[in-house]
């Protein structure tokens, strides 16, 4: 009887433990993140207007094509970086870096995940958004991913990627239906800028860990100097005219306008005292800045579009 419980907590134990290596396989919470950022977008876009299908199950649906997706993406990464991975402390305990996931798990893996994502999105939405979420993963993980170690041109590259879930859940709101594709752009840009303040931020503190692993992130060959930051300024004073898009394309009000005008200008002053003190601190402040600074504007943005149109 006592063999029989040592069996059942080791089978227990193996299998909290794979279920584990399978989330931070996908990077769980960054992807959650992502898919937050689709689901937001496609609320934001007009899908009332051409979903007769109840929205909380589309949102579910969304949702779990989403994850799919990005999880497949992120597990192309970690199989196309197991030896950089390897190196970095922060990295170095993933599944497939350690040895606990073979490439060939992780590898079927992300085809099992594209092949039910992708479907998933063409049959329960439209073929425009499949093939974004194709496109996006293709970038992600066969062109960024190895340019990381190329040039940093790599991180515009990724903005590519990056930038794209806002799209597909504007265009996936439209279903079979004629899409407009204005404000899905509009999406687009606002998060393809805050990408560079925001990642920046995260190469400049893990830039010893990055530059073991071969990999140029930074503006600079030189490391985090005056001229990222100066980078970080540039694209966060970019912010602040994309922060009107909403407003004058039409698909928000006012109150989400002067909201994201706050947001843009604090990304603008943390930004800048990054410039003037040049420490881990205010690195750390633009990253924290960054999280908040998106999750913000799009319920922002949301908020805006759900209320009556005398308030906006």
């Amino acid at each position: 009887m006592e063999d029989n419980n040592n069996i059942n907590r080791s089978t227990s134990f193996g299998l909290a433990t794979k279920v584990k290596d399978y989330f931070q396989l996908i990077k769980f919470t960054l992807s959650f993140m992502v898919v937050f950022i689709t689901v937001v977008s496609f609320l934001i876009a007009p899908n009332e207007q051409y979903y007769s299908r109840n929205k909380l199950i589309s949102v579910l649906l969304l949702f779990v094509a989403g994850m799919l997706i990005t999880g497949l993406a992120n597990a192309i990464n970690q199989v196309l970086e197991k030896k950089s991975d390897a190196l970095m402390k922060r990295t170095a305990k993933r599944p497939v870096a350690s040895g606990r996931m073979s490439e060939g798990e992780a590898t079927m893996f992300a085809v099992i995940a594209a092949v039910i994502g992708v479907g998933m999105m063409w049959f329960f939405f439209n073929f425009q958004s499949a093939m974004l979420g194709l496109f996006s993963l293709f970038v992600y993980g066969f062109i960024y991913t190895p340019l990381k170690k190329v040039n940093s041109i790599s991180v515009l590259v990724g903005g590519i990627p990056g930038a794209l879930p806002c799209l597909i859940g504007w265009v996936a709101a439209y279903g079979e239906h004629e899409i407009d594709w204005t404000g899905g752009w509009v999406l687009f840009a606002i998060q393809f800028l805050w990408q560079f303040p925001h990642f920046w931020a995260i190469a400049w503190l893990a830039h010893k860990d990055y530059e073991s692993a071969g990999f140029k992130l930074l503006p600079s060959d030189k490391g985090p100097t005056r001229f990222t930051a100066v980078q970080s300024i540039v694209y966060s004073a970019l912010m602040v005219p994309a922060g009107f898009l909403p407003y004058y394309s039409g698909i928000s009000g006012s109150i989400s306008m002067w909201v994201l005008l706050a947001c843009n200008l604090w990304m603008v002053y943390v930004s800048i005292m990054l410039f003037i003190r040049m420490d881990a601190g205010s690195a750390r402040k633009v990253m924290f800045s960054s999280y908040f600074y998106l999750m913000i504007v799009l319920l922002a943005l949301f908020a805006n579009r759900a209320m009556p149109l005398n308030l906006n």
